[in-house]
């Protein structure tokens, strides 16, 4: 007769299925062959993350940034979803794609490379449903590369977080702005952002 098991967690420990973890050279691999054709993936410590559907708040939200980003560096300086390089230790299992990044030389100048870490002024995630990850993992990565500014644009709680100092995989610097506060960029101290504008 069978027996019904009330208790939890069950005394036999559970364990994790076994995972692919890829490298960049394995994905091109992928690509090449058409594998990944229409997929919005990003390589994350060797895991490939759907970079899921964005919905409208996500979508407003990357065009006024973007809007804002385009009228204070220049259309040439801006970057929309392109892959990145990272530490160089990360690089063979990471290449993400931040949602927005702002070059410090004019985007036709990268003809098959990445941008490298030293040349991105400024790293932007617009975050939803990716928010906990963006401001985790996301923030360990682009700090071990060195990246000088990181900004996530959190939309469920409408503020801007703005990361800096890197140092030691971490940044020594995380502050959060509220929608009625302003932020300069680093890289143009002079240019003020209004957080409320990202979520207008």
């Amino acid at each position: 007769m069978p027996t019904a098991i009330t208790e939890a967690p069950y005394h036999v420990a559970a364990a994790e299925p076994p995972r692919k973890r890829w490298t960049r050279a394995e994905c091109e691999v992928l690509e090449t062959t058409g594998l990944l054709d229409d997929q919005k993936l990003e390589l994350i410590d060797g895991e490939l993350i759907n970079k899921m559907g964005k919905k409208r708040p996500h979508v407003n939200s990357l065009t006024f940034v973007f809007e804002w980003l385009f009228r204070t560096f220049g259309g040439e300086f801006i970057n929309t979803e392109a892959p990145i390089d990272v530490a160089p230790e990360d690089n063979p299992t990471n290449e993400p794609q931040p949602d927005i990044i702002v070059l410090n030389r004019p985007s036709w100048e990268f003809k098959k490379e990445n941008p490298q870490p030293t040349d991105l002024r400024l790293v932007i995630e617009v975050s939803d449903a990716s928010v906990g990850f963006d401001l985790t993992k996301k923030a360990r990565l682009y700090a071990r590369a060195g990246i000088l500014e990181y900004w996530v644009v959190d939309i469920a709680a409408q503020r801007l977080v703005v990361h800096r100092e890197p140092s030691g995989g971490h940044y020594g610097s995380v502050v959060a702005y509220a929608d009625q506060e302003t932020v300069a960029p680093m890289a143009l101290p002079t240019a003020e952002f209004r957080v409320a504008d990202a979520f207008r």
